[in-house]
């Protein structure tokens, strides 16, 4: 067994539940797990009831080697159980959990929270990269953002953290709000804000203060890192004010205190001569394309210096950057003519700012090694009265990337795709499933080709048969 994250006793503490103790037991509890099929032997199985009651799971729990299993206080044993804590409802417990390992966090350490309406995981993943140069580093792992996900992810950091980063996603308004207060940052970063989940909000103004509740949590004398690039940006300065916080603004604006002063992009990397409040300058090497990467890596180096890490062991680690299957990243597949296919796997999620800036970045993809470019595109969801218009606003931003080809799929999409001229029309279907033939008995040796969607829309299905079919 690794290292305790808890003992038994302060588990119980924390969740305020009772212990019941049946079987064989151990005192120390080595990691937390809502899923069993990730248990490790010593977990803490949390049977959480959102899509299905975790209390079915318990046993295939135990037999996975689980340590303890928090359950309601109506959950009947069964024979193979081992140690039970008892709680009135499992999330609360959760929650309750995620406090008190916030609480025993040592007095030096500096916690980062993360919101925003793009680049959420990606600048979260770049925190924790460069945090990890510097000292014990914990983060979320892939986006576990939600109500759950945040206390799960605050209930797994080892006592003798130094740097936290928690990622904070929402769709509602006042979502953020109780999540941020358990996590009580002492830096805050909105990335940017964008029409992401307008079918719930009434404008994009409301999205700007739904993303603006991370303030509330901000501990005393803490600092709110704000995007000054963004439209919204003074309506984020006057919530992070009102709260309290020291802002802290970065991007290529005028007067931006984390401030790029010249940017160079390349079709794998970006290079950045950062100024530093005017005072001093950083060269800043990112590992990964894109503009929107190299940018959101400002805000990363605002948030490092607001924590007080070392920039000169920290930033380095956003040379060795790489994106994420979904968000990103890249492979070069072999074609029957033995040359390559680039293959941009960029989909996990999709909204009109993602999309935008997928297509900048295939654009920087250089044509003597790639001639011909095709964007796969899935509907952009959650974008509610205005969706059909924000997918055709996509036109301007297809052509400025020279798409030579668009394979689409959703109803939107296809107001899209009737929108393009006839000879950049690949194939469109109802499902992304309806183009996969078509899609793969089109592309060659020669091409980079781009999938993005929502999630929703299942493009990840399109990236392997491009894998499989050359």
């Amino acid at each position: 067994m690794s290292e305790a994250l808890w003992s038994l006793e302060e588990l119980v503490a924390a969740s305020g539940g009772e212990a019941d103790v049946g079987g064989t037991t151990s005192d120390k509890i080595s990691g937390i797990s809502i899923d069993t099929r990730t248990i490790t032997p010593g977990d803490l199985f949390v049977a959480l009831q959102d899509q299905r009651d975790g209390h079915e799971f318990v046993g295939a729990a135990f037999h996975a080697g689980a340590g303890a299993a928090l359950v309601a206080r109506t959950y009947e044993r069964q024979a193979d159980d081992g140690v039970l804590i008892r709680v009135d409802d499992t999330l609360a417990g959760l929650e309750a959990i995620g406090r008190a390992a916030r609480d025993r966090l040592r007095s030096d350490a500096r916690v980062a929270a993360v919101t925003g309406s793009v680049g959420k995981t990606g600048t979260k993943d770049m925190l924790q990269a460069a945090f990890s140069r510097v000292g014990n580093t914990h983060a979320a792992v892939k986006s576990f953002n939600n109500h759950w996900g945040v206390p799960l992810t605050l209930a797994r950091t080892p006592r003798e953290t130094k740097y936290a980063v928690y990622e904070i996603g929402m769709n509602h308004a006042g979502e953020i709000t109780p999540l941020v207060a358990m996590v009580r940052p002492h830096v805050a970063i909105v990335t940017t804000v964008e029409p992401v989940h307008l079918e719930f909000f009434d404008s994009v103004d409301d999205i700007a203060r739904a993303k603006a509740e991370i303030f509330s949590g901000i501990v005393s004398g803490g600092t709110a890192v704000i995007n000054r690039d963004n439209a919204y940006a003074d309506v984020l300065i006057d919530a992070a004010e009102a709260h309290g916080a020291k802002v802290v603004t970065f991007g290529q604006s005028e007067g931006a205190d984390v401030c790029a002063l010249m940017l160079s992009l390349s079709s794998d990397r970006s290079n950045v001569i950062v100024s530093l409040s005017g005072r001093e300058t950083l060269d800043l090497e990112v590992g990964a394309p894109g503009a929107h990467v190299a940018h959101n890596a400002l805000g990363v180096v605002a948030v490092l210096r607001a924590a007080d890490a070392d920039l000169s062991r920290a930033v380095p680690a956003l040379a060795d950057l790489a994106a994420a299957p979904g968000r990103g990243a890249r492979e070069y597949i072999k074609a029957a003519d033995g040359r390559d296919i680039l293959v941009i796997d960029e989909s996990y999620n999709a909204n009109p700012a993602s999309v935008r800036a997928a297509l900048a970045a295939l654009s920087s993809v250089p044509r003597e090694a790639f001639g011909r470019r095709i964007a796969v595109l899935g509907d952009m969801l959650e974008l509610g009265e205005a969706s059909g218009e924000l997918h055709v606003e996509l036109v301007e931003a297809i052509a400025a990337a020279e798409v030579d080809l668009v394979f689409a799929s959703g109803p939107n999409m296809r107001l899209l795709y009737e929108a393009l001229p006839e000879t950049c029309r690949g194939a469109w279907a109802e499902a992304s499933t309806g183009i996969a033939a078509k899609l793969v008995e089109t592309v060659q040796g020669g091409d980079a080709v781009m999938v993005k969607g929502s999630l929703g829309s299942r493009m990840a299905p399109l990236v392997a048969a491009l894998k499989g079919g050359n």
